[in-house]
């Protein structure tokens, strides 16, 4: 029988390390519903604004090591219904449904094409977000932290330009009031182990 080389002892060492250490990482899926918390905010001409929702559903795939601690993200899907948002006043909801075009476009969503998870949980995510029909590429950085219980928490902001989607930012009092272009979406979701 052939003896192996040193050299080839080392390659078929590596590849067995990687390979258990392949192994000991786990894909487990997670999932939400109905207790999100999402928040819009923006400016006008007369005070500032927020719309709150906590419909919605959100599913993903995380990659954790033998710690429990989070090292990839390789599935998301989060979609949220439009009518879902609230504010303080039904006229506000009623425009700004309107504006999202809420009867043709019921949901907002968010698909990942990929993203990178640092060790300080911080989650940098690249995906196609859409709003009212139009679907932009869109980078989203959060935080992401495994509880005690084994569900993630997962926090953020974005800030997005409504003519980026082509929203016509909504107006009130027969135009006398106006709502500026840029909103910021917020999100707190706690996500359970399936």
């Amino acid at each position: 029988m052939k003896q192996l080389s040193l050299g080839t002892k080392w390659i078929l060492l590596l590849v067995c390390m990687q390979l258990i250490s392949v192994a000991t990482m786990a894909q487990v899926k997670y999932h939400a519903k109905d207790n999100l918390k999402s928040e819009i905010k923006g400016t006008s001409t007369l005070h500032d604004w927020s719309m709150q929702a906590s419909k919605g559903e959100c599913n993903a795939v995380f990659t954790l090591n033998p710690a429990n601690q989070l090292t990839g993200l390789t599935f998301l899907n989060f979609t949220m219904p439009v009518e879902g948002l609230k504010s303080e006043k039904s006229s506000m909801d009623k425009n700004a449904y309107k504006a999202l075009k809420s009867e043709q476009n019921p949901m907002i969503s968010y698909h990942l094409t990929s993203a990178s998870v640092a060790q300080d949980g911080s989650v940098r995510c690249f995906g196609k977000l859409t709003i009212a029909g139009a679907t932009v590429d869109t980078e989203l950085t959060a935080t992401a932290k495994v509880n005690a219980d084994k569900s993630i928490a997962i926090s953020g902001s974005k800030k997005i330009s409504m003519k980026d989607f082509n929203i016509a930012p909504p107006s009130f009092m027969l135009g006398t009031i106006k709502t500026g272009n840029d909103i910021t979406l917020k999100f707190d979701v706690t996500l359970a182990r399936e």
